[in-house]
């Protein structure tokens, strides 16, 4: 059995990303293998449905099988987000291509955007240095450096929100060597960030606020854009205590572990901790700190990262590092043969036994994990088993 694998958080699962799975199956692909965040997402924030919830939703749509992208990596930004994500992927053999929603490009590129990426010339690495002087985030500062060095690279995969996840799955894919085909499908619908909620295709941003509402009016909407399973378990989603618990943490930890998390650069730790005691209010603290410069997304990662124990030195590590592929559901009709399909060179956790296979790094990186599903379990007064694979 073959895969196409897809990289997702499913927060929630909508029209959108069944569209994707449609246009796969197109292209030839019979079988869909998704790596998805567990419980908190690559915008620092919780999850709306448990891990294994939302693994479901993928399963009953139409996914063989769901594993999960580990925590260190499902917190962080785009380059470890997606590099996390290739790495566990080009360890199993039988993925064959990863299929990603893009606004514009086709294979080639993203290729040659990517390709352009991997060669640090003198150039580059001197404007990509001046860039980082003034505390832009990595990808910001390399990808304006890029643009200002490779005049035939192509901005718009640098510049839009999917495009530059497109081309981070693209240089993960040659920096690993890997086999994996990339399939750029063309979204659909609103835009990434869209907030506005339409009769269908909305972004997940406006799906989740119009959730968070909890407006009749908007239910109507909701269900043309939800599968009938997904928008059954929306009606009985309560939010989490998640904002009081990342701001308290800022308490918890000395200012030099806040800085090791991935997203925190140039003392930005002393400024969060400083604003924070006389804006004690999540959504105040952030409108306080945020600019152009420190992005909304990035202080929510920094928060949720500290919150989490993520730190830039292990994520680092992890990444060349041989781990594991953690099965959060499966289909059941036919679980075993998908199971043996997900062979390769990292073990498969898919009973609590397979955990004492994980060696070193891997261990480390799953402990961090566990402590997420732990610290979910309290946020939402819920109890799910970290050992648990779902057959659905």
């Amino acid at each position: 059995m073959k895969f196409c694998a897809v990289v997702a958080e499913y927060n929630p699962f909508h029209a959108g990303h069944a569209y994707l799975f449609s246009k796969i199956r197109e292209a030839g692909y019979g079988h869909i293998l998704c790596i998805m965040s567990g419980n908190f997402t690559q915008r620092g924030e919780a999850a709306l449905f448990q891990k294994y919830v939302r693994a479901r939703h993928a399963v009953e749509n139409g996914a063989d099988a769901v594993i999960e992208l580990p925590t260190a990596f499902a917190v962080s930004p785009a380059e470890l987000f997606a590099g996390g994500a290739v790495h566990i992927l080009s360890a199993l053999e039988n993925v064959e291509a990863l299929a990603f929603g893009c606004e514009s490009g086709s294979r080639e590129e993203f290729l040659r955007t990517a390709e352009a990426l991997l060669r640090e010339d003198k150039p580059f690495r001197t404007a990509l240095k001046e860039n980082l002087k003034d505390g832009t985030s990595y990808i910001r500062a390399r990808n304006a450096a890029l643009l200002a060095t490779r005049p035939e690279v192509d901005e718009t995969l640098l510049s839009s929100p999917n495009n530059i996840l497109g081309t981070e799955y693209c240089r993960a894919l040659l920096s690993e060597k890997s086999g994996i085909l990339p399939l750029p499908i063309a979204r659909v619908g609103s835009g990434h960030g869209d907030a506005e909620l339409k009769k269908n295709y909305s972004s997940s941003t406006a799906i989740r606020e119009a959730i968070r509402r909890g407006e009749r009016r908007d239910r109507k909407m909701l269900k043309a854009n939800l599968p009938e399973n997904v928008y059954h378990d929306v009606m009985n989603c309560t939010p989490s205590p998640f904002e009081e618990a990342a701001l308290a943490m800022l308490f918890a930890r000395t200012r030099e572990e806040i800085a090791k998390a991935p997203d925190c650069a140039e003392g930005l730790e002393n400024r969060l901790v400083s604003m924070a005691k006389s804006n004690p209010r999540y959504g105040d603290l952030l409108q306080k700190v945020v600019s152009k410069r420190y992005t909304l997304s990035r202080l929510k990662r920094i928060l949720a990262q500290n919150l989490l124990g993520v730190e830039l030195e292990a994520v680092q590590e992890f990444l060349s590092a041989p781990l594991y592929a953690n099965v959060l559901a499966v289909n059941g009709q036919n679980a075993e043969e998908i199971l043996s399909s997900l062979s390769g060179s990292i073990p498969v956790i898919a009973r609590k036994s397979d955990y004492s296979l994980l060696k070193k790094d891997a261990l480390g990186c799953f402990t961090i994990d566990v402590r997420a599903n732990d610290l979910y379990n309290v946020l939402t007064g819920t109890y799910t088993n970290e050992f648990l694979t779902l057959f659905v």
